[in-house]
């Protein structure tokens, strides 16, 4: 009994694989990173999406792990979304504001918040769908959405395929850097380098082209 009970042990541990315990630290993790990501933007959250992928590339099941990824990606930043949203919202509705609504004031430069009520005003909600692909563009559109007091409703239903949009395109960039290189840890590299390289575009596009007489001065224009 106690040969059995030892043989028992021993082809239970081997069936718990470095894998599988790589998954059930790993998908918690990504959820909680994506979740404070979308509450405090200080986690680069499209590098941990992204990162993600490459190493779910490389699993036994890939197109299962994938397809978690994107899953738990999608959910967690669509309910730090939400609940930023609602906190926000009391801010707007309270005669002494909050902190989280000045936070996002904090956040957003005049003339940045300006440019998105103007696309707010001229395309509706249709702007949701992409305030979370351009860097730095998801909180001054969430801001301009407040301040215009849009229903939360009307929100998510905007919120939702945008961040759908966001968690597939961090996917796809960890999927390739993931398929570039036989290893996890050189597809990782070569995902953050990828996410880094979409972030740095816009920035690098806005100081590089011209500008008109008078206007502001690339360097001058908020990011």
């Amino acid at each position: 009994m106690t040969a059995a009970g030892a043989e028992c042990a021993l082809a239970a541990s081997r069936a718990v694989s470095p894998e599988t315990t790589q998954q059930a630290i790993g998908y918690p993790s990504l959820f909680l990173l994506v979740l404070l990501g979308a509450l405090v933007p200080v986690v680069p959250t499209g590098a941990v999406v992204s990162t993600s992928a490459a190493v779910a590339f490389h699993h036994s099941d890939a197109a299962v792990s994938c397809v978690l990824v994107f899953l738990i990606a999608t959910g967690a930043a669509f309910l730090g979304d939400a609940i930023l949203y609602w906190l926000g919202r009391r801010g707007v509705r309270s005669r002494n504001g909050s902190r989280w609504l000045d936070r996002m004031r904090g956040q957003v430069a005049p003339a940045t918040l300006e440019r998105a009520q103007a696309r707010l005003e001229s395309r509706g909600a249709v702007v949701l769908l992409v305030s979370r692909l351009v860097p730095a563009g998801r909180i001054p559109v969430m801001l301009a959405c407040l301040l215009a007091r849009m229903p939360m409703r009307v929100y998510l239903r905007g919120d939702l395929p945008a961040a759908l949009g966001w968690a597939g395109t961090y996917l796809l960039l960890g999927v390739v850097g993931g398929a570039l290189f036989p290893r996890p840890w050189q597809g990782v590299a070569a995902a953050v380098a990828l996410t880094l390289l979409i972030a740095a575009v816009p920035t690098a596009w806005r100081r590089l082209r011209p500008h008109p007489p008078g206007g502001p001065s690339p360097a001058a224009e908020p990011n």
